[in-house]
């Protein structure tokens, strides 16, 4: 007997566009292409951390008015 199975995953494994740009940033500056300070550097990574908890605060605030 033989059971055909399918697994389906929506999960997304990807770095994502601010971490592959962070990360080509990081590159340019170890080879010195670039010559900007260490937070230019890190700031695409910094600003998509920082609209994740901004979203998380609205959702809070939202879910605080709706009680």
């Amino acid at each position: 007997m033989s059971r055909d199975v399918k697994v389906s995953s929506s999960s997304s494994s990807g770095i994502g566009f601010a971490g592959l740009l962070t990360i080509v940033f990081i590159v340019l500056k170890l080879l010195k292409v670039i010559n900007w300070s260490w937070w230019l550097v890190f700031l695409p990574l910094i600003i998509s951390v920082g609209l994740v908890v901004l979203l998380f605060v609205v959702i809070g605030i939202i879910a605080l008015i709706s009680k």
